[in-house]
Protein backbone atom coordinates (compact mmCIF):
# COMPACT_ATOMS: atom_id res chain seq x y z
CA UNK A 1 0.00 0.00 0.00
CA UNK A 2 1.33 3.47 -0.51
CA UNK A 3 1.12 6.16 1.51
CA UNK A 4 -0.10 9.69 0.40
CA UNK A 5 1.22 11.92 2.54
CA UNK A 6 -0.47 14.60 0.83
CA UNK A 7 -3.98 13.29 1.00
CA UNK A 8 -3.45 12.48 4.94
CA UNK A 9 -1.67 16.18 5.65
CA UNK A 10 -5.06 17.37 3.94
CA UNK A 11 -7.39 15.61 5.83
CA UNK A 12 -5.75 16.52 9.13
CA UNK A 13 -5.82 20.02 7.88
CA UNK A 14 -9.34 19.66 7.26
CA UNK A 15 -10.30 17.88 10.77
CA UNK A 16 -8.50 21.00 12.52
CA UNK A 17 -10.37 23.82 10.36
CA UNK A 18 -13.82 21.66 11.69
CA UNK A 19 -12.80 21.30 15.25
CA UNK A 20 -11.70 25.57 15.33
CA UNK A 21 -15.16 26.58 13.49
CA UNK A 22 -16.77 24.33 15.66
CA UNK A 23 -20.00 26.57 17.96
CA UNK A 24 -20.03 27.32 21.50
CA UNK A 25 -21.16 24.15 24.13
CA UNK A 26 -24.55 24.50 26.14
CA UNK A 27 -22.26 25.30 29.23
CA UNK A 28 -19.74 27.81 27.36
CA UNK A 29 -23.25 29.68 26.67
CA UNK A 30 -24.68 29.97 29.88
CA UNK A 31 -21.36 30.65 31.92
CA UNK A 32 -20.97 33.91 29.15
CA UNK A 33 -24.29 34.91 29.65
CA UNK A 34 -23.92 34.61 33.36
CA UNK A 35 -21.50 36.88 33.35
CA UNK A 36 -23.36 39.23 30.85
CA UNK A 37 -26.30 38.96 33.61
CA UNK A 38 -23.98 40.01 36.73
CA UNK A 39 -22.49 43.18 34.84
CA UNK A 40 -25.63 43.82 33.72
CA UNK A 41 -26.98 44.07 37.22
CA UNK A 42 -24.23 45.67 38.37
CA UNK A 43 -24.50 48.25 35.52
CA UNK A 44 -28.08 48.71 36.40
CA UNK A 45 -27.70 49.33 40.08
CA UNK A 46 -25.37 52.01 39.22
CA UNK A 47 -27.33 54.06 36.97
CA UNK A 48 -30.45 53.98 39.77
CA UNK A 49 -27.95 55.60 41.95
CA UNK A 50 -26.14 57.80 39.71
CA UNK A 51 -29.42 59.19 38.02
CA UNK A 52 -30.80 59.69 41.86
CA UNK A 53 -27.76 61.67 42.51
CA UNK A 54 -28.31 63.87 39.31
CA UNK A 55 -31.69 64.50 39.67
CA UNK A 56 -31.05 65.84 43.39
CA UNK A 57 -28.62 67.97 42.35
CA UNK A 58 -31.11 69.46 39.08
CA UNK A 59 -33.38 69.43 42.20
CA UNK A 60 -31.60 71.77 44.24
CA UNK A 61 -30.34 74.03 40.90
CA UNK A 62 -33.87 75.16 40.45
CA UNK A 63 -34.03 76.05 44.57
CA UNK A 64 -30.95 78.35 43.37
CA UNK A 65 -32.20 79.48 39.62
CA UNK A 66 -35.52 80.77 41.31
CA UNK A 67 -33.98 82.72 44.28
CA UNK A 68 -32.12 84.24 41.91
CA UNK A 69 -34.83 85.09 39.87
CA UNK A 70 -36.92 86.54 42.78
CA UNK A 71 -33.24 88.70 43.03
CA UNK A 72 -33.00 89.81 39.30
CA UNK A 73 -37.04 90.65 38.93
CA UNK A 74 -36.95 92.95 42.35
CA UNK A 75 -33.56 94.81 41.07
CA UNK A 76 -34.64 95.15 37.06
CA UNK A 77 -38.16 96.40 38.62
CA UNK A 78 -39.72 93.68 36.57
CA UNK A 79 -43.85 94.43 36.70
CA UNK A 80 -45.80 91.36 37.94
CA UNK A 81 -48.23 89.51 34.98
CA UNK A 82 -51.22 91.94 34.26
CA UNK A 83 -53.90 89.51 36.19
CA UNK A 84 -51.51 91.03 39.49
CA UNK A 85 -51.12 94.86 37.95
CA UNK A 86 -54.39 96.10 38.94
CA UNK A 87 -53.60 95.25 42.84
CA UNK A 88 -49.97 97.56 42.89
CA UNK A 89 -50.17 101.65 43.18
CA UNK A 90 -47.69 104.55 41.96
CA UNK A 91 -45.71 103.65 45.51
CA UNK A 92 -45.04 99.72 44.71
CA UNK A 93 -41.37 98.55 44.78
CA UNK A 94 -40.65 95.28 42.59
CA UNK A 95 -40.36 92.65 45.44
CA UNK A 96 -40.17 88.73 44.47
CA UNK A 97 -39.21 85.57 46.00
CA UNK A 98 -39.75 82.20 47.01
CA UNK A 99 -42.09 80.61 50.15
CA UNK A 100 -41.68 77.44 51.17
CA UNK A 101 -43.91 75.29 53.90
CA UNK A 102 -42.45 72.19 54.65
CA UNK A 103 -44.94 71.20 57.14
CA UNK A 104 -47.31 71.41 54.74
CA UNK A 105 -46.07 70.55 51.80
CA UNK A 106 -42.52 69.41 51.48
CA UNK A 107 -43.01 68.13 47.41
CA UNK A 108 -43.54 72.10 46.17
CA UNK A 109 -42.74 75.71 46.66
CA UNK A 110 -43.59 78.84 45.64
CA UNK A 111 -42.54 81.33 43.50
CA UNK A 112 -44.18 84.77 44.24
CA UNK A 113 -44.47 88.61 44.12
CA UNK A 114 -45.54 90.85 47.03
CA UNK A 115 -48.72 92.65 46.01
CA UNK A 116 -50.06 94.21 49.29
CA UNK A 117 -50.52 97.92 49.35
CA UNK A 118 -50.51 100.35 50.09
CA UNK A 119 -47.57 99.19 52.71
CA UNK A 120 -46.08 95.59 51.43
CA UNK A 121 -45.56 93.40 54.31
CA UNK A 122 -43.07 91.08 52.58
CA UNK A 123 -44.36 87.69 53.33
CA UNK A 124 -45.99 85.49 50.99
CA UNK A 125 -50.43 85.39 51.37
CA UNK A 126 -51.34 82.42 50.20
CA UNK A 127 -53.68 82.37 47.03
CA UNK A 128 -55.25 80.49 43.89
CA UNK A 129 -51.55 79.69 42.79
CA UNK A 130 -51.05 81.00 39.69
CA UNK A 131 -54.27 83.34 39.84
CA UNK A 132 -54.85 86.87 40.66
CA UNK A 133 -53.24 86.47 43.89
CA UNK A 134 -49.46 86.93 44.97
CA UNK A 135 -48.68 83.27 43.57
CA UNK A 136 -46.93 83.18 40.15
CA UNK A 137 -45.62 79.64 40.16
CA UNK A 138 -45.98 76.32 41.93
CA UNK A 139 -43.12 74.40 41.65
CA UNK A 140 -43.95 70.38 42.09
CA UNK A 141 -40.76 68.33 43.17
CA UNK A 142 -41.25 65.20 40.89
CA UNK A 143 -39.45 61.71 40.97
CA UNK A 144 -40.59 61.07 45.02
CA UNK A 145 -37.90 63.77 46.26
CA UNK A 146 -38.95 65.62 48.77
CA UNK A 147 -37.88 68.76 51.29
CA UNK A 148 -36.47 67.22 54.16
CA UNK A 149 -35.20 70.14 56.60
CA UNK A 150 -35.21 73.83 56.37
CA UNK A 151 -32.23 75.36 59.05
CA UNK A 152 -31.26 78.16 60.00
CA UNK A 153 -27.56 78.83 61.26
CA UNK A 154 -26.84 81.94 63.75
CA UNK A 155 -23.33 83.87 63.47
CA UNK A 156 -21.46 81.90 66.30
CA UNK A 157 -23.31 78.79 66.49
CA UNK A 158 -23.03 75.90 64.73
CA UNK A 159 -26.11 74.23 65.52
CA UNK A 160 -28.50 74.04 63.34
CA UNK A 161 -32.22 75.35 64.08
CA UNK A 162 -35.09 73.58 62.67
CA UNK A 163 -37.82 75.79 60.58
CA UNK A 164 -40.99 74.83 59.40
CA UNK A 165 -41.37 77.63 56.88
CA UNK A 166 -39.56 79.90 54.70
CA UNK A 167 -39.99 83.13 53.06
CA UNK A 168 -37.03 84.77 50.95
CA UNK A 169 -37.59 87.75 49.69
CA UNK A 170 -35.84 90.58 47.41
CA UNK A 171 -37.36 94.32 46.89
CA UNK A 172 -36.11 97.24 44.77
CA UNK A 173 -32.83 98.43 45.28
CA UNK A 174 -31.72 96.10 47.82
CA UNK A 175 -29.82 92.74 46.33
CA UNK A 176 -29.76 91.53 49.95
CA UNK A 177 -32.21 88.96 50.80
CA UNK A 178 -35.21 89.50 53.89
CA UNK A 179 -35.46 86.39 55.70
CA UNK A 180 -38.45 85.20 57.20
CA UNK A 181 -40.10 82.58 59.48
CA UNK A 182 -42.39 82.16 62.32
CA UNK A 183 -39.41 80.58 63.54
CA UNK A 184 -36.99 82.79 63.50
CA UNK A 185 -35.16 84.27 66.44
CA UNK A 186 -35.13 87.83 65.51
CA UNK A 187 -32.77 88.96 68.01
CA UNK A 188 -30.34 86.91 66.31
CA UNK A 189 -27.74 87.33 63.80
CA UNK A 190 -28.49 84.77 60.38
CA UNK A 191 -25.56 83.91 59.64
CA UNK A 192 -27.56 81.75 56.38
CA UNK A 193 -30.00 79.86 55.96
CA UNK A 194 -29.90 76.01 54.28
CA UNK A 195 -32.54 73.80 52.60
CA UNK A 196 -31.75 70.02 52.67
CA UNK A 197 -33.83 68.15 49.83
CA UNK A 198 -33.40 64.23 49.82
CA UNK A 199 -33.83 61.65 47.16
CA UNK A 200 -35.56 58.57 48.33
CA UNK A 201 -32.31 56.83 47.52
CA UNK A 202 -30.69 58.62 50.40
CA UNK A 203 -29.02 61.11 47.84
CA UNK A 204 -29.29 64.50 49.31
CA UNK A 205 -28.26 68.46 48.43
CA UNK A 206 -27.66 71.57 50.34
CA UNK A 207 -28.88 75.43 49.28
CA UNK A 208 -27.16 77.37 51.10
CA UNK A 209 -29.03 81.23 51.32
CA UNK A 210 -26.79 84.24 52.70
CA UNK A 211 -28.28 87.36 53.70
CA UNK A 212 -25.83 89.60 50.78
CA UNK A 213 -28.46 87.73 48.85
CA UNK A 214 -25.85 84.45 47.75
CA UNK A 215 -26.71 81.31 46.94
CA UNK A 216 -24.68 78.49 47.26
CA UNK A 217 -25.46 74.52 46.31
CA UNK A 218 -23.75 71.26 48.24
Amino acid sequence: MIFDFKKFKASKLKAKSHKLCRGMTYVELIVVLGIFSVIASIVLFNYGGFQAKVDIKNLASEFALKIVEAQKASLSGKLPPLAQQSQINSTWKPSYGVYIDRVADNKSFIYFTDLNSPTQNGIYNASSCPGVGECLEKITITKNNSISSLDVFYQGDVTPHSLNDLTVIFSRPNSSAVIKSTQINITLIISYIQITVLSPKSPIAKIKLYPSGRVQVN
